[in-house]
């Protein structure tokens, strides 16, 4: 197997396009040689815990209500031309994602780490669901297999959270400044939501090299 480490955050809409194209890449290659890790990357590690109303957050930060329409027009024509289900419009909130990260880490330890990573990402841009808050992110938990009562004592403890942001601290200190970032093989750093056929083409070479 070859180690596929992705750096990504729940909120990141090209995050979530990237994993939908990867998957596709995936289930056409169900032989492919990948053995998957998802690791911390907050985008917004400054977010208040209770987060904030994602509309105004965004029109202050790209500057105004037609920006952020154009930018969501783009992620919907976009996700049009992958098959990939989204709304960019449905969230309310913007969360802070450290919770969510450390969820992510709870269900790798289960082997439920990408069943958790897609509920997530679903729960958020297509559901429009508040992954900041504790009860929503134990009900996903309980969805993908996890125990509902152990996950939300864990989210209401400190459990793992600083690991989560030191984690975080040495992704960026490494190099990692955007997600998604894919590092393959320890050896190869790709970024961006790449379409299924990238992903085709380094299975391909990958199988190539080792036979």
């Amino acid at each position: 197997m070859i180690r596929l480490d992705i750096f990504s955050d729940p909120v990141c809409p090209w995050c979530y396009l990237g994993k939908a194209n990867l998957d596709r890449a995936l289930a056409t290659n169900p032989a492919h040689p990948f053995k998957i890790q998802w690791h911390p990357f907050q985008l917004n590690p400054d977010m208040p815990p209770e987060g904030v109303a994602k509309r105004a957050y965004l029109e202050e930060k790209f500057g105004g209500k037609a920006r952020v329409d154009a930018v969501h027009e783009r992620l919907r024509e976009v996700a049009r031309a992958a098959g990939v289900e989204i709304d960019p419009d449905r969230p309310a909130r913007m969360p802070n994602t450290l919770n969510a990260h450390r969820l992510i880490h709870w269900a790798g330890i289960e082997g439920r780490q990408d069943a958790l990573v897609t509920a997530l990402m679903r729960a958020y841009w297509v559901e429009g669901r508040d992954i900041g808050d504790a009860e929503t992110l134990a009900a996903i938990a309980a969805e993908t297999g996890m125990d509902r009562e152990a996950t939300l004592r864990l989210l209401n403890s400190d459990a793992d959270a600083s690991d989560i942001a030191a984690r975080d601290a040495d992704a960026r200190a490494k190099g990692v400044n955007s997600v998604p970032t894919f590092l393959v093989a320890q050896q190869y750093v790709v970024t961006g939501a790449q379409p299924p056929e990238f992903w085709g083409q380094v299975i391909e070479e990958l199988a190539g090299r080792e036979n």
